[in-house]
């Protein structure tokens, strides 16, 4: 009887328990799943609460004893009464460049140089034509004085009974015919010089000029480019080469509510305050009120006049300008804090200003008086010199600490 299949040993399969329970219990686990989400919300929430709010703050200033009420406010923007984008008279191509932004430059200093080939080939050809024509002068004149002697012999021949008549018509003809060649010459030599006058002007004209003293603002060409003081088709031609200001002709430019222009007269003081120096105070004049109307602004431009410019003053910065009236100073030896109406706070019928020190705020109370524009007096609660905030009061409270906000 054959063998019998032998069955396999299935008890080798298995698993050993002390085996399956090397891992740890799974709730262990739980909880150091549970200990590490709590530790990292911990670590948000305190990151969200260490983080400072910012502020916007303003120094206090006190005001001289000869402030005066302000009357009328406007804004606008430093202008220059001379300022010229300086073109060649000529078109040429730019092989130096020599103007810059901020250069200063002098009146006729040089701002480029343009292509001057052709022109000094037409001058040379001038002075050719010129000297040619000189040189005819003298052969000319070499004649007439041998024609004039010409004359004079058969004059005396004539006399004499020997030369004829017509001879001595000839003679005359002849030295006549030089002399009219002669100032006809002239008048050549004389033409020839206007034209080397004007080939050398062209010659000039390569050579690009600065109107008057004053800044480099732009730089408007390359070298390379073609410039030409008429616009040309296809944008590939510069109209100018640079842009010049008269830094001393900088003045203020604002329009003013035709409702209020009454306000406004010539020689009226003004305060302006540029946007980028918020703490400077700019005294100023008004020069002139422009006689015209903006029908569609319904506004009137005035223009006004820095008592005394200053470099930090520059073309096209943003002001803002109070037109002062007339009311008498305050007595003398006293001084009037003025702060922005929007530091103040009203908190239950009480104003309150946010001090800034150290990096922290104080909540303090004040005690206010009259306006004056967009200020506030403060006769009482804060000393000059002192910080104000201006702007962040959401959530601000006491002793909180904070950041200024970068403008």
């Amino acid at each position: 009887m054959g063998s019998q299949l032998s069955t396999p040993d299935l008890s080798s399969l298995k698993i050993d328990h002390s085996a399956r329970h090397q891992g740890g219990p799974k709730w262990l686990r739980y909880v150091f799943a549970a200990i590490g989400l709590l530790l990292l919300v911990s670590a948000l929430v305190f990151a969200l609460k260490g983080k400072a709010p910012e502020v916007m703050v303003t120094t206090v200033h006190a005001t001289t004893a000869d402030t005066r009420v302000a009357l009328l406010n406007a804004s606008g923007y430093v202008t220059p009464r001379r300022r010229a984008t300086v073109a060649a008279k000529v078109t040429g191509r730019v092989i130096q460049m020599i103007a810059d932004e901020g250069m200063h430059v002098q009146e006729g200093q040089v701002l480029a140089y343009l292509d001057d080939s052709d022109a000094r080939v037409r001058l040379n050809s001038a002075r050719s034509d010129r000297e040619a024509t000189a040189a005819a002068l003298a052969d000319l004149k070499v004649n007439l004085e041998n024609a004039d002697r010409e004359l004079r012999r058969t004059d005396s021949l004539h006399q004499g009974g020997v030369a004829s008549q017509q001879a001595l018509d000839l003679a005359k003809t002849t030295a006549d015919s030089l002399r009219a060649r002669i100032a006809l010459t002239e008048e050549q030599v004389r033409a020839a010089d206007s034209r080397i006058k004007v080939a050398q002007q062209d010659l000039d004209n390569c050579t690009v000029r600065s109107p008057f003293t004053g800044i480099v603002v732009s730089k408007d060409a390359q070298v390379g480019e073609m410039v030409s003081p008429i616009s040309a088709g296809g944008g590939f031609t510069r109209t100018g080469i640079a842009t010049v200001v008269d830094m001393r002709s900088l003045e203020v430019e604002v329009d003013v509510n035709e409702s209020y222009i009454a306000r406004v007269k010539p020689g009226q003081p003004v305060t302006a305050i540029l946007d980028a120096y918020p703490d400077w105070k700019i005294p100023c004049t008004v020069r002139t009120v422009i006689p015209t109307a903006d029908r569609q602004k319904a506004t009137v431009k005035v223009r006004i006049s820095f008592n005394q410019l200053d470099p930090r003053i520059l073309p096209d910065m943003g002001v803002k300008v109070s037109f002062l009236g007339d009311e008498p100073a305050p007595a003398s030896g006293t001084a009037r804090l003025l702060i922005p109406k929007d530091a103040i706070r009203n908190e239950n019928g009480q104003q309150v200003v946010f001090l800034y020190k150290d990096g922290r705020v104080e909540r303090r109370a004040v005690r206010v008086g009259g306006t004056s524009g967009d200020s506030q007096e403060v006769l009482a609660g804060i000393n000059d010199g002192d910080q104000l905030v201006t702007s962040g009061f959401d959530g601000l409270h006491d002793g909180q600490q904070v950041g200024i906000k970068k403008q």
